[in-house]
């Protein structure tokens, strides 16, 4: 990598670093939930005319931007761009005050960007600025993918549905960052293999027979069976996952019955596993039918147990190649605040579409908080990362690492 030429290509930061935290905030102060991002879609399009950089709407809120500069190699780069329903916390000045009304239930909710995806906009929006300014350092073809709702894993499957594999031409690498609180701030960390788990969630609904509470005999116990199952869930992982292997199976939520006098007909379990292993995933997928269905059988429900799959997201595992020339690029353009990242336990849809497309990828952690001792974690109402230096090093990243390949 040409270092040389990559700090011209950010040798924009401090003319361009007010102007950027101006949007940031209007991106913190306005999170959409997942597939509703219209406004914002909207405020990326405009700032992606203002730049003069080519782009196509894919789907309802996806976006790609393409810069084509010559030939070379094709670098896509992934920004999530959805929010989340949680009532911001983190007592900034610039904190979202923001309420949505929720499509699929019809209720207003608080937003905020709880996860940080307002960085990962800015990053690739600052990226596709400073590349698009400075065409005489680099050649090759930069792609800027905008994607809507990872936060229920259907962003990624609704562009690839609305075309986004025409928008990526023989695309030799897919990257992709996420703003953490377990790094220190400022600071980005790498790692080979699996870096984020592979996740489902399950909803169970099981059929009893109710009764008078007074009269268990003439019922079949919908609540004493979802306690059953519960407690024989547990044995999975703890007697037929190797101990060399890690998993985590959560029975989240369990509803049934409205009276105590009265033995409820149904009882549904919500659950929802994590694993670093596809193999493994797929065992507790088994593992999970064939408890209930046994315990069902025993129970002797008259109607079978009927599941309910969502929020699937499959194994984010890097590519080594890939991920060791990010590194070296890296370490050579940040000595000093480079990491081996450990694994992660939350899940992503960024490998779908590179997966689908045959395209190898990598993703790696940027620190938000100065101290990641007492930060709070994504999804926590008062996650809100520190503006700087994350906003700069969120672009810098996404530069010098798509720079790798980029810059001669």
């Amino acid at each position: 990598m040409g270092i040389d030429a990559v700090r011209r290509i950010l040798a924009d930061l401090d003319a361009t670093r007010s102007q950027r935290e101006e949007l940031y905030k209007y991106f913190h102060q306005h999170p959409e939930l997942s597939m509703q991002e219209t406004l914002t879609s909207q405020k990326i399009v405009e700032e992606l005319e203002s730049y003069q950089i080519p782009y196509r709407r894919i789907g309802r809120t996806g976006i790609v931007a393409t810069i084509n500069n010559g030939d070379g190699a094709v670098v896509a780069f992934r920004a999530d761009i959805d929010g989340l329903p949680i009532k911001e916390t983190s007592g900034k000045d610039y904190a979202s005050h923001a309420v949505q009304e929720d499509e699929s239930t019809g209720a207003l909710v608080s937003t905020s960007h709880a996860c940080g995806h307002d960085f990962h906009i800015m990053s690739l929006l600052g990226a596709l600025q400073a590349l698009n300014s400075h065409k005489n350092d680099w050649q090759g073809t930069f792609i800027g993918i905008f994607q809507p709702a990872e936060e229920i894993a259907a962003g990624a499957r609704d562009m690839l549905e609305n075309g986004v594999a025409q928008e990526l031409p023989r695309a030799d690498v897919y990257l992709g960052q996420h703003v953490l609180a377990n790094l220190p701030g400022g600071h980005v960390g790498t790692r080979v293999g699996a870096v984020l788990s592979a996740a489902f969630s399950l909803k169970i609904e099981l059929t009893g027979r109710g009764s008078h509470g007074s009269m268990p005999e003439l019922s079949v116990d919908p609540v004493l069976l979802a306690a059953n199952i519960i407690t024989r869930l547990q044995q999975i992982v703890s007697r037929e996952i190797a101990a060399s292997n890690s998993a985590v199976l959560t029975v989240g939520a369990v509803h049934a019955g409205a009276k105590s006098n009265i033995i409820p007909q149904t009882a549904e379990l919500l659950i929802n596993t994590r694993a670093f292993n596809q193999d493994v995933a797929n065992h507790l997928k088994e593992a999970i039918e064939r408890v209930v269905n046994a315990e069902c059988e025993a129970a002797r429900c008259p109607e079978p147990a009927r599941f309910t799959y969502y929020d699937e997201y499959p194994l984010t595992s890097n590519d080594a190649e890939v991920t060791h020339r990010v590194r070296a690029a890296f370490d050579e353009y940040f000595p000093g605040e480079t990491h081996d990242m450990d694994q992660v336990p939350a899940s992503e849809d960024f490998s779908i579409i590179p997966s689908a497309l045959g395209v190898p990828y990598t993703f790696w952690g940027l620190g938000g908080f100065a101290d990641p001792d007492s930060a709070p974690g994504n999804h926590n109402p008062a996650f809100a990362p520190d503006l700087q230096p994350t906003l700069d090093r969120g672009l810098e990243a996404a530069v010098v690492a798509a720079s790798a390949w980029l810059v001669p």
